[in-house]
């Protein structure tokens, strides 16, 4: 087969791949402008942790782990966040994706972190369209669709600003 040949099964094996990988709203998970998924997990505290819980708040879901050095650097930001906008209708949610809980539940008095945080797994992860690098930050707005996906390091001015601007969103 000649590189022409080579270029077409490559062409087609992307589109035949990506075709089940739409979720119910049209676009791909964890895409922006789509229904955020649902999940279910027990928080660090034992309580169940349900995305639909937080219905019509602004809710910033964060993919983080405790060796994660950018995770490390923006999670007090995160917690100021709750705390200046929480009572405005932010809830921010933590997913870590550490194998246990031990180091986390360590992690999260350590940085006084205060908004539910869970250990997720790759099911979740995959609902969101993978999360192959950390941290992965998702904005969701007040109607339940993503509003904005931060993919490493997030800018917290560029984070701060969208969180504002969806906090006037009603």
């Amino acid at each position: 087969m000649g590189k022409a040949g080579c270029l077409v099964m490559l062409l087609l094996w992307i589109a035949l791949s990506q075709s089940g990988c739409h979720s119910s709203t049209g676009g791909r998970p964890g895409a922006v402008n789509t229904k955020a998924p649902d999940f279910s997990l027990q928080d660090l505290n034992g309580h169940p942790l349900h995305l639909a819980s937080y219905g019509g708040k602004v809710v910033l879901l964060n993919f983080w782990a405790t060796w994660c050095t950018p995770c490390r650097a923006e999670i007090p930001n995160f917690v100021e966040f709750q705390n200046t906008y929480g009572p405005q209708g932010l809830q921010i949610l933590g997913i870590s994706m550490d194998d246990d809980a031990k180091p986390v539940d360590e992690f999260y008095r350590q940085f006084k972190m205060n908004y539910p945080v869970a250990v997720g797994n790759e099911k979740l992860a995959e609902s969101y369209g993978g999360v192959l690098g950390l941290p992965v930050s998702f904005l969701i707005g007040r109607d339940g669709k993503i509003a904005a996906k931060y993919v490493g390091a997030a800018n917290i001015p560029v984070v701060e600003q969208a969180i504002k601007t969806q906090l006037q969103t009603r």
